[in-house]
């Protein structure tokens, strides 16, 4: 391939992640201590006692109290 030409990149397609059943299953609230909702479309752990939305970063959940997003419509 000439110096000129470039190799074409494939095309990005958003994902969602996929989160472990297992490590689901084991996961709780940090604030209340009791089980959370996975919510697959918004990439969230949901804490319906707390009223909080915990997020799933690259597959990963952000179980702290400050990034989590507060549920208004509970």
């Amino acid at each position: 391939m000439p110096a000129t030409e470039s190799k074409k990149e494939p095309a990005k397609r958003p994902h969602k992640q996929v989160v472990d059943a297992k490590l689901l299953e084991l996961l709780v609230c940090p604030v209340t201590h009791k089980p959370l909702r996975y919510d697959r479309k918004r990439q969230e752990l949901i804490s319906e006692t707390a009223g909080l939305a915990f997020p799933i970063r690259d597959g990963i959940p952000i179980m702290l109290e400050d990034e989590a997003r507060i549920i208004e419509d509970r």
